[in-house]
């Protein structure tokens, strides 16, 4: 199950080479407030969409991608955050 999160994480990072016309995911790691504004903009409609019931999936793995992205655009790693959330498990 969390092959798929591995593989965005791995994909994630293997676009960081790639040209900004060519890649959205290179397009938001290089454009720090595009990136902010798009996890903003996801959470809004994750919200949203758990409100109404509606497109819940969706919405959330909207926000999980663009936060693996905003999180690689900002050198804050993956693996460290889960690191961090072993540490805090009583």
């Amino acid at each position: 199950m969390f092959e798929n999160l591995e593989q965005l994480i791995k994909t994630i990072r293997e676009r960081k080479s790639l040209s900004p016309d060519k890649s959205y995911t290179n397009k938001l790691l290089n454009d720090k407030n595009l990136s902010v504004s798009k996890v903003k903009e996801e959470i809004g409609e994750l919200i949203e969409s758990v409100e109404k019931n509606s497109n819940k999936i969706h919405e959330a793995a909207d926000v999980i991608y663009h936060l693996m992205v905003y999180l690689e655009a900002n050198n804050i790693k993956i693996e460290d955050v889960m690191s961090e959330l072993k540490k805090r498990q009583k």
